[in-house]
């Protein structure tokens, strides 16, 4: 983690989760109508929406709701350690743990990961995944994008947007109101990547905050909001203090599309854990990654395009039992396990019961893998050579093993799989072009899909 820490991209605040899924107000809380308040709940781009943008999200509700759910594993899992195992290596490659049977015959997982082997025959497991042009932040993995690198001088991802930031532009939301790209974590910088050059307005909203974004300032009523001259006060202070390089127009629709989202019981509901069984919530976890696992099939049946999810900064990257903050394997990677365990597991379950899992595509995967020798310290180091991944939902009726590595886990054996492969088949689910462009500062069209992706045929 030295080398994050060291960029400052591991700096980030710690936030408990309430009772109601909703992050404490307290004195945190921003005007509605503030240019802050905008920029920070991700409305800001609300005034650059195109005709096409708006008439996009009027049209929403006609189209099927195609989603995407991304768990982001913070600090580059160990892939020997969960789903691909190497039982038969030498014990400083294998590492400690035993195996565990699946649903699919043949497939095998760690010993830490029952419910996800239960539910096996749903999954699909990515071994063979080219991670070298990462790093340790999720600018290249959730760009699907090897051109989108890490630089450490102030043009990190040099203008590539993301895959949500994509999905926002080009698919939007499915509901009116509804913001298309949410993203759920802790650590915005290290955890979550956005638009890049894209545009602002396609940033994804923060979603730990929103719902303290979206108070009311003192005295006034949601019923006040829909009079035209209440509504154009709380917009004065904007219309005033807008850049004017920010090439946003505090317009009616502007202002008419950010109501809906203060005022849309949809919007409320959907972040309000609160309407879910004690029952359900236990079976999630109560604990970071399962609220916000619960929070994203929420958000998803409520309209939401695309929603990050990552349980905490950096708590998968374990180089050994003596290095802090994560340990080793042993003693910092087994406790955490049987979260994102659970939380995978019952998301799929309850999207199936529900009837949403061909229309979500569930990812779980972090920025890089781990070295197949184990270190001194009982961990593993970086290793961008090769990572292992789980894609669910969809088009896919699960149960496949897509691509291999050699016998020590450290390399690919067949089937390579590049990060722009995996960006075509999100966008294929997503029913977004694939030889969509979007221009760049200098004008120049840049296409969604770089090097050559293409769908990875055994998930669309």
């Amino acid at each position: 983690m030295s080398a994050r820490l060291a960029s400052g991209r591991g700096q980030h605040h710690s936030h408990a989760v309430g009772a109601s899924g909703m992050l404490p107000t307290g004195n945190d809380l921003i005007r509605v109508g503030s240019r802050r308040w905008f920029l920070q709940t991700g409305l800001a781009g609300l005034a650059g929406l195109s005709l096409a943008d708006q008439l996009r999200a009027t049209q929403a509700t006609s189209r099927p709701r195609q989603a995407v759910i991304l768990f982001w594993l913070s600090g580059g899992p160990s892939q020997i350690d969960t789903w691909d195992p190497k039982p038969d290596a030498p014990i400083e490659i294998r590492g400690p743990y035993q195996t565990i049977p699946t649903s699919v015959p043949g497939l095998r997982f760690s010993e830490h990961l029952p419910m996800q082997a239960r539910i096996a025959h749903k999954l699909n497991v990515l071994r063979s995944v080219d991670c070298s042009a990462s790093n340790h932040t999720p600018i290249t993995m959730q760009a699907g994008n090897a051109l989108a690198k890490r630089t450490n001088d102030g043009k990190d991802g040099d203008g590539y947007p993301s895959m949500g930031s994509v999905a926002a532009k080009y698919r939007g939301s499915n509901a009116p109101a509804m913001p298309a790209f949410v993203g759920l974590a802790p650590s915005w910088v290290a955890d979550v990547y956005g638009a890049g050059h894209l545009g602002n307005q396609y940033e994804p909203v923060k979603g730990d905050e929103l719902p303290g974004r979206l108070a009311l300032r003192p005295g006034v009523q949601i019923q006040q909001l829909h009079d035209r001259t209440e509504l154009a006060k709380q917009f004065d202070h904007l219309q005033r203090t807008l850049d004017t390089t920010s090439n946003m127009q505090a317009s009616d629709r502007y202002s008419q599309m950010a109501l809906d989202m203060i005022t849309s019981p949809n919007v409320r509901r959907a972040f309000d854990l609160n309407q879910e069984s004690a029952k359900l919530r236990d079976a999630y976890g109560r604990n970071s990654v399962g609220e916000k696992a619960l929070l994203a099939r929420r958000l998803v049946e409520a309209g939401t395009t695309f929603v990050l999810v990552s349980g905490r900064w950096g708590y998968f990257d374990h180089h050994g039992d003596n290095v802090p903050p994560w340990g080793g394997i042993q003693k910092g990677l087994t406790p955490i396990l049987p979260t994102i365990d659970r939380a995978m597991a019952t998301l799929i379950d309850d999207l199936d019961t529900r009837g949403m899992l061909e229309s979500t595509m569930v990812l779980m995967m972090g920025e890089f893998g781990r070295s197949p020798v184990m270190t001194k310290d009982a961990g593993r180091e970086h290793w961008l050579q090769v990572m292992s991944m789980l894609v669910a939902g969809g088009a896919s009726p699960g149960g496949r093993v897509i691509g291999s590595t050699d016998a020590k886990g450290g390399e690919v054996k067949s089937r390579r799989i590049s990060p722009s492969d995996l960006a075509a088949t999100v966008f294929r689910h997503l029913d977004i072009p694939l030889d969509t462009n979007w221009m760049n500062p200098q004008g120049r069209p840049i296409p969604i899909v770089t090097e050559n992706g293409s769908p990875i045929s055994e998930l669309v």
